[in-house]
């Protein structure tokens, strides 16, 4: 569950701060950067115990960058007024990437990966 609470603040928080830096991205509502922060966070999260591990740590990580920039990128098409670039979805994805490593490396240091089954 840390991994969860982890990532309900810092991807939301990370989707946000793209809409402010990047030209490229653009949310015209704060909830719109808020919802989409909230769907990468649940879907790291379940991706995370289903594959996260020691052997599977890089693995993991591309596979939530993937991820990340499909679903910022297609977030757009989902969000009336929403614009996202292909180059701003892979500057934010780029940005989730490195908290998730971050993440990812704190949870396997220290014993927290959880697995399910």
């Amino acid at each position: 569950m840390t991994g969860l609470f982890i990532k309900l603040i810092i991807c939301p928080l990370i989707v946000m701060a793209s809409d402010f830096i990047f030209r490229d991205v653009y949310f015209p509502f704060f909830f719109q950067s808020l919802l989409v922060g909230l769907i990468l966070a649940v879907l790291a999260h379940i991706m995370e115990l289903l594959i996260l591990g020691k052997g599977t740590f890089w693995i993991s990580n591309v596979l939530d960058f993937v991820a990340a920039l499909a679903i910022v990128y297609y977030s757009q098409f989902f969000l009336e007024g929403v614009v996202i670039t292909p180059g701003g979805a892979f500057l934010t994805a780029v940005l989730l990437f490195i908290s998730e490593y971050i993440q990812h490396l704190y949870l396997i240091k220290n014993g927290k990966v959880e697995k399910s089954g």
